[in-house]
């Protein structure tokens, strides 16, 4: 089998329950500290203002949705970003613990 298929078909399945609750703690966690951050520190725009938050303010407004996706991707790539660059650390120390 290619390696195409043995992805499909071996790799994927066995990765799907570990994939699901990485995605259902990331969402839970996301919802907690937007929760945190708009009951305790509230949202005064140029101050407090987080990424949540900036989306959360942007999908209130009508027309709104095109902004709340720019923020949406750009905190898909600061994450993406610190995920590569702590791997990227780690490889450098070299210590033989991967965060991968």
């Amino acid at each position: 089998a290619g390696r195409g298929r043995v992805f499909r078909t071996i790799t994927l399945p066995l990765a799907a329950p570990g994939v699901l609750a990485g995605v259902v703690l990331g969402f839970a966690r996301g919802l907690g500290e937007f929760g945190a951050t708009i009951t305790f520190v509230a949202d005064v725009p140029g101050q407090t203002e987080t990424l949540p938050l900036a989306i959360y303010a942007a999908l209130q407004r009508p027309g709104g949705d095109a902004t709340a996706w720019r923020l949406a991707a750009i905190s898909v790539a600061i994450s993406l970003v610190a995920l590569v660059a702590s791997e990227a650390l780690v490889r450098r120390v070299g210590r033989g613990t991967h965060v991968l």
